[in-house]
């Protein structure tokens, strides 16, 4: 197993240029996915592991929420409630709900991806939500008819013909040569989990959002 350190400073996430429109839009998905707004699970969930919590935007908003919210990071001046890697998690098994672990496994090598899913599905309960980036060109549009809920269409081209080069924190990407989306899919079903959802946005593009029901254990 890689020997993780952190990849930028607690300031890299308390900057004003960080908190893009685009990364709000994706605070938002990210939020509604963990809330129930995908169909698994319409009750939502009471205790929630966000793994990576970044300026702990979203982290707050489902406190909001009535729900439970535990962070874990290895960036200790980052103050999660633990510090600890996504591949070696100290919880025992089953202590959550949900998982939400987004924009996280882009910054592990490839080769430890399997057990960080692994270790994500242990300690959860129900589910997990993972966010991915994810290269290519995008063509897209919405639409708005009065008193009809607004549509969206989207196609992508991912770059799978680009092989991505680690760029001091992305190990890789998601659409990029060897990285396709049907290859985390199959990471995510050996891991042992249901992939419910897989979705690109209109309005978030650039990542791609997994919803994963755990499997009942065999």
């Amino acid at each position: 197993m890689t020997h993780f350190t952190a990849q930028v400073s607690k300031d890299h996430y308390q900057a004003i240029s960080y908190d893009t429109k685009d990364r709000w839009v994706s605070y938002w998905y990210q939020a509604r996915a963990v809330m129930g707004y995908l169909p698994l699970h319409s009750g939502g969930p009471k205790q929630v592991l966000e793994i990576g919590p970044g300026n702990k935007t979203v982290g707050e908003a489902l406190k909001k929420q009535g729900i439970t919210v535990t962070t874990a990071d290895i960036a200790e001046d980052l103050n999660p409630d633990v510090v600890s890697s996504v591949t070696d998690l100290p919880f025992p098994d089953n202590s959550f709900d949900g998982v939400l672990a987004a924009e996280v496994l882009e910054h592990l090598p490839f080769d430890d991806v399997p057990l960080a899913l692994a270790e994500i599905r242990r300690v959860a309960r129900r589910f997990a939500v993972v966010s991915l980036p994810h290269a290519g060109y995008v063509f897209s549009c919405e639409f708005k008819v009065p008193l009809m809920r607004r549509r969206e269409f989207i196609r992508k081209l991912p770059f799978f013909w680009k092989k991505h080069a680690f760029n001091g924190e992305h190990y890789w990407e998601l659409g990029t040569r060897g990285y396709s989306v049907a290859r985390i899919k199959k990471m995510m079903a050996d891991a042992g989990f249901a992939v419910r959802e897989s979705q690109i946005h209109a309005d978030d593009p650039s990542h791609c959002f997994f919803l994963l029901e755990k499997f009942a254990e065999k």
